[in-house]
């Protein structure tokens, strides 16, 4: 990678940390505390979440006719969901070591936070815990293909890559044969040492 692009690569690097740093300090304002992958709310924060929590019946009552219709459809994509959760376990766990691409830790990419917000009703709390469950496993595959990506061809595409997964930055420019000769072997080492 030439000097601007490992430039500006180190520039976002820091703007994410100072991103991480904001967001601390808004959860600290928000008078709760986050630690052990646990969230306890403050009583009185609790409380006063608990007021503005919608009744169930009124929520569903409340819900438009076609968002109910359909939202068995949107369920059923818990199906392939957990299919692809756990070719993506079995996968890994076979392919990784023969490689030497170290696991990705599965656990790191579910976060299952909103069901300790007084203010979601039942059915609210539900579609939270499908949606940080796909969202989860979206994290987990980008993570899992990612690494696989870097050992099999760390090789940047001709045009713009949307929403690239973290490694991407350091591939390989398209075209460019004699860059990904010399580093392809530096790259699949950088996987080693993932955790």
């Amino acid at each position: 990678m030439d000097t601007d692009l490992h430039t500006l690569s180190e520039h976002i690097r820091r703007l994410e940390d100072e991103i991480e740093a904001e967001l601390k300090r808004r959860r600290i304002a928000l008078r709760a505390d986050f630690e052990d992958r646990k969230v306890r709310f403050e009583a009185e924060v609790l409380a006063a979440q608990r007021r503005l929590k919608r009744g169930l019946l009124g929520y569903l009552i409340g819900s438009p006719p076609l968002v109910v219709l359909t939202a068995p459809l949107i369920y059923a994509g818990i199906l392939p969901l957990l299919l692809l959760d756990g070719f993506l376990s079995l996968y890994q766990a076979i392919c990784f070591p023969l490689y030497g691409i170290a696991k990705v830790r599965r656990r790191d990419y579910f976060i299952f936070d909103r069901a300790h917000l007084g203010y979601l009703n039942g059915v609210e709390k539900l579609n939270c815990l499908y949606c940080s469950y796909g969202n989860g496993v979206s994290g987990y595959f980008l993570e899992v293909i990612g690494r696989t990506e870097q050992y099999w061809c760390p090789i940047k595409h001709a045009r713009r890559a949307l929403h690239a997964h973290p490694y991407y930055r350091g591939f390989t420019d398209f075209g460019d044969a004699e860059a990904f000769r010399r580093e392809l072997s530096q790259l699949r080492r950088e996987l080693e040492k993932r955790g």
